[in-house]
């Protein structure tokens, strides 16, 4: 074989290496004088670039009255300003090559284009132009307020298992706006007037309040210089004072029982737990996520082997847990029993299986697969420039420094057998449990109208 080959061969390999290690470079940041926040991650890889808006601002923000105001303004903020005429945003994105969505969630509202690098500059002057010139036109919102309200009917009222979370969360948190469900409460959204919604923007949307994250095959410096442009201008304002919200201690278990039309019955648990708030000193965030993928983070998971193919007690069985939000957090655990079987079979099957973690702990070879699982998952969502910005974003949305990605990584990688048993022992008890169970009635006749994708939504 030739030297000249190897030598290719060599760089290539170099090249590929350094592609590779671009996804885990470190964010540049900087701030604007009027607030704003630019944070930018270079990654070569492909010639492309995701530019997401951040606001501090969701569903938690709200006031009763005037719930799933959040998520309408995320609708409207595609309605135009003076520049750009209703609806022609997402064609300019798209004539650019481009796709665009947005998301509200419970802490947060994002709107984010991924186009190719060159069409970056016209992206942050559309965000920027509709960060402080939305039009809100009251035909628009009339218009629009229908789309979200059967938008409701579509994702949860024709939806059992959906609205049976959204009962969930009314009876979990007495106190803290996570009760209240993020596309807001019918009767609210029926009473909703155009000025809600500029009042909202009004309040929440201004550069002091937000932060863009940029990533992809771009230059920093080049980026601050375009922030600085489009984004510098627009004037900070001073934003409300929030007042602390904490939920009460919960002293008991607490149940409910929702009937509708469905197939089959399910059964909800969700115990309160607490969620991460400092990287380095917390402990119990980073074992309840390993308890989550033992449970239910593979085929061979507990719950799956052991309540699904072993037992045949459930259809189906999972659990899950977010560690990142500005709230309180829950764990949940979620299934529906086998034919013959029934809600309360499944759940004392599911905790026999929390009690015997609690008395037995957990095997090194059931931890390791669950580490693997997890440290896989975190490491695979560099392979996406999208995934990256999103991870960027809520970490910041909740207060977590966006620079310790690989710190949380180890973190996981740490996590002992016995801190998983004493999480379980210490969170998922009675007195901090809500139980949800859907109690299925006869179905119409009628056919069903089909839900939407569980997607972001588009406009």
């Amino acid at each position: 074989m030739s030297q000249i080959p190897r030598i290719i061969r060599l760089a290539a390999a170099a090249a590929v290496l350094a592609l590779a290690a671009s996804a885990w470079a470190n964010p540049f940041e900087r701030q604007l004088t009027n607030g704003l926040r630019i944070i930018v991650k270079e990654d070569r890889r492909a010639p492309t670039a995701v530019h997401m808006v951040w606001y501090r601002a969701g569903s938690m923000d709200e006031t009763n009255g005037t719930t799933g105001v959040a998520h309408l303004l995320e609708h409207m903020m595609f309605k135009g300003t003076p520049a750009v005429g209703a609806g022609e945003f997402s064609r300019l994105v798209a004539a650019a090559g481009g796709r665009d969505n947005a998301f509200t969630s419970r802490d947060y509202t994002a709107y984010f284009q991924q186009v190719p690098k060159q069409q970056l500059e016209r992206m942050m002057q559309l965000e920027a132009d509709r960060m402080r010139h939305l039009t809100l036109d009251p035909k628009e919102f009339e218009q629009e307020i229908k789309v979200v309200m059967e938008e409701r009917r579509l994702r949860t009222d024709d939806q059992p298992p959906a609205a049976l979370g959204e009962q969930l969360h009314a009876v979990a948190f007495q106190a803290h706006p996570y009760r209240v469900p993020v596309i807001g409460w019918m009767n609210d959204l029926e009473a909703m007037t155009a000025q809600d919604a500029r009042d909202w923007y009004d309040r929440w949307y201004v550069p002091n309040n937000a932060y863009v994250v940029i990533v992809g095959d771009v230059d920093h410096d080049e980026v601050f210089r375009l922030a600085e442009h489009y984004y510098g201008p627009l004037a900070a304002r001073p934003l409300p004072t929030r007042k602390p919200q904490q939920e009460p201690v919960q002293a008991g278990i607490r149940r409910l029982v929702f009937k509708a039309p469905a197939d089959l019955p399910v059964l909800l648990m969700a115990y309160k737990v607490p969620v991460l708030r400092d990287v380095e000193r917390d402990v119990d965030p980073y074992a309840l996520e390993m308890l989550s993928a033992i449970l239910d983070g593979h085929e061979a998971a507990r719950f799956s082997r052991r309540l699904v193919r072993e037992q045949r007690l459930a259809v189906s069985a999972g659990a899950g847990y977010d560690a990142t939000a500005r709230g309180p957090g829950l764990f949940y655990l979620q299934g529906s029993p086998s034919a013959g079987r029934t809600r309360v079979e499944l759940e004392a099957g599911f905790r026999a299986e929390i009690a015997r973690i609690a008395r037995e702990g957990v095997g090194d070879d059931e931890l390791a697969r669950a580490r693997a699982q997890l440290v896989a998952g975190e490491v695979y969502k560099r392979d996406s420039m999208f995934a990256q910005a999103m991870e960027i974003g809520q970490f910041e949305a909740v207060g977590i420094p966006y620079g310790e990605d690989r710190r949380l990584i180890e973190k996981l990688q740490a996590v002992t057998a016995p801190q998983v048993q004493d999480v379980v022992k210490r969170y998922l008890v009675d007195d901090g449990l809500t139980v949800a169970e859907l109690d299925p009635q006869p179905l119409s006749r009628a056919p069903a109208r089909p839900a939407p994708p569980a997607t972001s939504h588009r406009h």
